[in-house]
């Protein structure tokens, strides 16, 4: 047994990790939106959980982003570099874990 047997697994369950928590995101963003727009509320208990619960997973990874960046023409922007940061973390993975198989090999 090689390291890779053991390392692979551990970045296929990271990259899943880092899926979900990219949609995590995006839910987060489409509710602010929904909610600044009043199409939902947030005296709806079930509306007021979701969000609690999104926020609560994403607030301490914007929260840096939003001390160096601005607020851009009244939007926030700070999802979409946390996305960006995401990606490429991603994809650094994947180049690692194909390096390791073809090490391997």
């Amino acid at each position: 047994m090689s390291a890779a047997d053991f390392i692979l697994p551990l970045f296929r369950v990271l990259d899943m990790a880092l899926n979900l928590y990219w949609w995590v995101i995006i839910i987060m963003a489409v509710m602010s939106w929904l909610l600044a727009f009043d199409v939902i509320n947030m005296r709806n208990d079930f509306v007021r959980s979701i969000w609690n619960g999104v926020n609560a997973l994403t607030e301490p990874a914007l929260r840096p982003i939003r001390r160096f960046l601005p607020p851009v023409g009244g939007m926030d922007i700070s999802p979409i570099v946390l996305l960006l940061v995401l990606s490429f973390i991603q994809m650094e993975l994947g180049a690692l874990a194909r390096a390791l198989i073809t090490a391997s090999v």
